[in-house]
């Protein structure tokens, strides 16, 4: 595989580069030129459109194994079986496309979506960094667009430690971290008893049943009969309401104190700015202080002027 370099890397760099990548070099080279263009919307679509929705058609779509889940404006609500096969015909890995039909809401996180082209379920298989989830996404929540975050987190992970997952859903955060550090314990907790169902199919489907406990129920009850006091780090990935649980993320933190990664939906001017004072003020009414803040940034962009935000914080 070779990965483009934008400038020669410097030796501290290269050095850095040698502790995880002890086979590789850095050479010049002469690509070929690609000579089969990929498809695009207004190449399938230009001619079944209307001229002035072409500029409409969206510009991003997520992808859960072999299903593609888009956002299809009002403006194309008559065409929207006309763009979904256009994905089909697009993406030759996809066997179904769903539209989103609603927004992420309710206990169990769960959005509404409509067929609009393909066959079968919205059951599939999705594969990151090694790892493979069943997920079904009109029964449980789950967001391709945290993979990045999965990984970063995970490689903080130290060895040794225990974490409770908060919200674990089918657990990409779990088994990825239990993937990696053998020598870690997992405790995964969610609301939604399916996602669980599906969360305990992962651990086995990734050989990770020794190093997470999978756990149904409240949050704030499984915290305070079970977990209480267990924590070396805490992961509160449910950014509409995370704040709301930071007196059982405080509890669920070892006496001595941990990490802590916190998310929330934070609008503009100054969304970093704004999480990281909010989570400050909350842990200090837990009784607890943030003894330093690691990481703020930006997650993904959820609507216009609007973000998730992760904060990393140590907590005595």
């Amino acid at each position: 595989m070779y990965v483009p370099l934008t400038s020669v890397p410097l030796p501290s760099e290269i050095e850095k580069l040698k502790s995880s990548l002890p086979e590789f070099e850095v050479s010049a080279y002469r690509f070929a030129r690609r000579t089969k263009r990929s498809l695009k919307f207004v190449d399938v679509l230009g001619e079944e459109l209307p001229p002035h929705l072409v500029a409409t058609l969206p510009n991003a779509m997520d992808f859960v194994g072999d299903v593609a889940v888009i956002e299809i404006p009002p403006e194309l609500e008559a065409y929207k079986q006309t763009v979904g096969e256009a994905v089909l015909k697009i993406h030759k890995r996809v066997r179904l496309v769903l539209a989103k039909s609603s927004a992420v809401e309710g206990v169990y996180r769960l959005r509404e979506f409509e067929t609009i082209a393909g066959v079968g379920r919205p059951e599939t298989i999705h594969k990151e960094y090694g790892c493979m989830y069943h997920v079904d996404l009109a029964k449980v929540y789950f967001s391709p667009r945290l993979s990045r975050e999965h990984d970063r987190v995970a490689s903080q992970i130290k060895d040794g430690e225990t974490v409770v997952d908060m919200f674990a859903s089918v657990g990409p955060f779990s088994i990825l971290i239990a993937k990696r550090h053998k020598n870690v314990q997992v405790h995964a907790v969610d609301v939604n008893p399916i996602a669980v169902s599906y969360l305990k199919k992962n651990i086995e489907a990734n050989h990770v049943g020794k190093n997470i406990v999978p756990l149904s129920g409240d949050i704030r009850q499984v915290v305070e009969e079970r977990l209480a006091g267990v924590a070396d780090r805490v992961i509160m990935n449910l950014p509409e309401k995370a704040k709301e649980y930071m007196d059982t993320a405080s509890k669920a933190l070892k006496p001595e104190g941990g990490t802590m990664h916190y998310y929330e939906f934070t609008g503009m001017p100054k969304p970093l700015k704004t999480a990281k004072i909010r989570l400050v003020e909350a842990v200090k009414q837990t009784g607890r202080n943030v003894k330093r803040v690691s990481y703020v940034g930006l997650v993904r962009a959820t609507a216009p002027y609007t973000f998730q935000v992760v904060v990393d914080a140590e907590i005595q």
